[in-house]
């Protein structure tokens, strides 16, 4: 069983979709989804540095597209499963056909700019916690008045909430965490610092025409699959302000049965944590499209297996 994952924001790094746009159409395609949001994703993702890329409302939509354009480039294949971590999940909602390519580059760029704003109103941000044990951190966290945003597996929790928290959390690291290190994010994702976006995602959302999943579509929220494309967007929506439970997203995934992951562009952060939670499955991350083979290779291991299995 194959699952395809797409990373969320803080993956980015500057010039990663340079040589992604050398392949036939990408260039093109990027184009298109730039006038269809009124944003220069070509720029963003050659020339911008670090600091550009890391707003929000640039990042967001600048992962979907690398996203989106990396899964095309390895043509026409069909995961059992799709998922996504924190905005992965509106490029795994196009994987599933939940969203045209189109429909999805909107609603980030809507969500981007919606979290952009809320984030502005307090200085914020996210730190990674390596190490320790969540029964220990989590009341640690919340004593220091932080939210477990990120919950990851494989002994990985960010940690959110003012940077005056996240200064305090430095120096009082919870018992068993090794390093607390800062995410190049622009804010308190996934808490309720978000509250102010999803009333403005829940409007565009009442624009959307969502169909239902072509494959197990995996969400954060819960780790539980979702049947329809309404729930789908729903959780989009509200996901905003609640944590990200990408433990039991990999929980439901061995459950599933996956075999075989691979992680879209910009490829790295999913299969490390798959590495260490899902021992025996066999993992790729597109970060490059000289992964792409490589990743042909896999999938069609995958398939081969499959059918192998069916037949027996």
């Amino acid at each position: 069983m194959l699952v395809l994952v797409a990373p969320g924001q803080g993956a980015q790094t500057p010039g990663f979709l340079t040589p992604w746009l050398d392949l036939p159409g990408a260039a093109d395609r990027v184009a298109a989804w730039s006038d269809a949001i009124g944003l220069d994703l070509a720029h963003y993702g050659t020339q911008a540095d670090a600091d550009a890329i890391r707003d929000t409302a640039v990042a967001q939509p600048l992962l979907v597209a690398a996203g989106i354009l990396s899964a095309a480039a390895l043509g026409d294949i069909a995961p059992d499963a799709v998922a996504g971590h924190s905005v992965g999940e509106i490029t795994a909602a196009a994987f599933a056909g939940v969203l045209d390519d189109t429909a999805a580059l909107q609603l980030v760029r809507k969500r981007g700019l919606a979290m952009a704003e809320a984030a502005a109103v307090t200085k914020t941000g996210m730190s990674a916690l390596l190490g320790g044990d969540p029964e220990v951190t989590v009341p640690h966290l919340e004593k220091l008045g932080l939210t477990p945003a990120n919950v990851n597996g494989a002994g990985q929790i960010v940690a959110a909430g003012t940077l005056e928290e996240l200064a305090a959390l430095e120096a009082d690291k919870p018992e068993g965490v090794r390093r607390v290190v800062p995410l190049t994010v622009a804010g308190a994702f996934h808490t309720r610092h978000m509250a102010p976006a999803v009333a403005k995602l829940e409007e565009a959302a009442r624009a959307l025409t969502p169909a239902d999943p072509t494959v197990a579509y995996v969400s954060n929220k819960d780790g539980r699959t979702v049947a329809t494309g309404a729930e789908v967007v729903s959780r989009l929506v509200g996901q905003v302000a609640n944590p990200v439970r990408w433990d039991l997203c990999m929980e439901t995934f061995k459950e599933l049965g996956v075999t075989a992951l691979v992680e879209v562009c910009p490829g790295g952060t999913l299969t490390g944590l798959a590495k260490r939670a899902l021992p025996g499955v066999k993992t790729l991350a597109l970060k490059t499209p000289d992964d792409l083979d490589a990743a042909r290779a896999l999938i069609a291991e995958h398939t081969s297996a499959a059918a192998d299995t069916q037949t027996a």
